[in-house]
This record gives structure tokens, sequence and C-alpha cells, in this order.
């Protein structure tokens, strides 16, 4: 068992050896001079108290854990460690009012984890985040009445989590879009009495979609599609929809 600089831990030269005595801590498992995040993560589990004690330690994975449990009296500090964990770890705990000004910082984390906690106004700037992370987190916690602010995001995946979130009286707005797979989710979740405005995309897989969802007075439009995916899609949507009104009817 090594510390964070590779030397061995000996419980004789650790200032918690009554501790180790008493069975409170244990070498290769619960250990806060152990280089291994998981064993220092369970040291501070036992004993959250002493982490206090540990905010200013030479090693940043233990002050990013000892942040978790310390006191929240003792955090702000934190927002101006030199490591972006544990800025991140400050970011999660204190209150969202007091790290609004995280946004600025440099690091993506830091503003991933400040993404996760902020609302309103505050999480609509995100959205002009330069990292596309930050901006994905926002997207998803945004509330959906505000996705319309991100469909021209530039980065695809953001789109896709609007098009998943986004009011489906408002995805017409994403019908231009250039990638498929926003599309995509466009075929499944579009209202049916609209998924006639998806007949002619260019890509297969949004076709084949819309065709597996229209109702009966659209199929027409997918029965003539130039793949037959789409057209067997079309005409198995049709059995489909002929069954269950046969069984209404009886």
């Amino acid at each position: 068992m090594a510390d964070w600089l590779g030397h061995p831990v000996r419980c004789p030269e650790c200032r918690h050896l009554a501790m180790q005595r008493e069975g409170l801590c244990q070498p290769g498992r619960s250990c806060v001079r152990d280089r291994r995040a998981r064993r220092v993560e369970r040291f501070f589990g036992m004993h959250p108290a002493l982490a206090d004690e540990y905010l200013d330690h030479p090693y940043f994975e233990v002050r990013a854990i000892a942040a978790r449990y310390c006191s929240l009296f003792r955090l702000a500090v934190l927002l101006r460690d030199p490591e972006p964990e544990v800025r991140a770890q400050a970011v999660l705990r204190l209150p969202a009012g007091r790290v609004r000004h995280m946004a600025a910082d440099p690091d993506r984390r830091v503003r991933i984890a400040l993404a996760s906690r902020l609302s309103g106004e505050a999480l609509v700037a995100m959205l002009c985040d330069g990292d596309y992370y930050v901006r994905l987190i926002a997207v998803r916690r945004l509330p959906p009445e505000l996705l319309p602010l991100a469909v021209h995001d530039v980065e695809p995946e953001v789109r896709r989590w609007v098009a998943r979130r986004m009011r489906p009286d408002r995805l017409v707005a994403l019908l231009g879009d250039a990638d498929p797979l926003v599309r995509l989710e466009l075929a499944m979740r579009l209202s049916p009495t609209r998924l006639h405005l998806l007949a002619g995309d260019a890509d297969l897989r949004v076709r084949f979609t819309a065709a597996e969802r229209a109702p009966a007075d659209l199929l027409p439009r997918f029965l003539v599609d130039a793949e037959d995916l789409v057209r067997e899609a079309a005409a198995q949507r049709g059995r489909e929809l002929e069954e269950q009104a046969d069984g209404t009817g009886s």
C-alpha cells in the first residue's frame, strides 16, 4: 500500500494510529493516506468529522473527497482551490446562489457541476457556454418550454436532447436539422398527424420510423417510398391498424 507520492504507508507513522488499533480504519480498505481514492472515500465516509482537517492536504484527491464531507462553512474557500475537481465539489454542495459566478471558471468540470445546480435565467445563460457538455447538461435540465432557445446549437448531441425533451407541438422547428439522428427523434415524437412532414426525408431511418407510426390516411405517402424497407413498414402499419379496427368493431 502506497501514498500519493508512492511511499509505503506505515500505520505507526500515522496520526490516526489509535483509530487503527480500535479497528476504525483499516490498511488496504479505509485509509486517508492511501493513494487510492476509493479507500480515502471509505475513510471519510466512516469519519466525516475529520474532513475539515484535510481541506489543505497537498494531494488534490484527498481535498476533493474531503470537500464532500466537510462542514458547509468551510466550502467557500475551496472555490479558489487550484484543482478543478476540488472547486467542482464545492460548487455541488454550496447554495446555488453563492456559486453563480463560477460560470466563468476556466475548467469545464466546474462549469458542468454548476450547470447541474442552477435554474431559471442562470441556467439559460449556460446555453452560451463554449463547452458542448455544459450546454448538454443545461438542455437536459431546462423546462421544455425553454428548449427552443437551443434548437440551433452547433453540437448535434445537444440538439438531439432538445428533440427528446421539447414540447411535441414545437418540434417542427427541427424539421430542417442537418443531423439525421435529430430528425429521427422527431419521427419518434411528432404528432402522428404531422408525420407526413417526414415522408420526403433524405434518411431511410427517419422515413421508416415515421411509417411505423403513421395514421391510416398518411400511409399512402410511405407506400410509394423508393426503399423496400419503408414500403414494408407502411404496409405492416396498415395491417396493424386494420386489425385494431376489426377488434374495436367486434
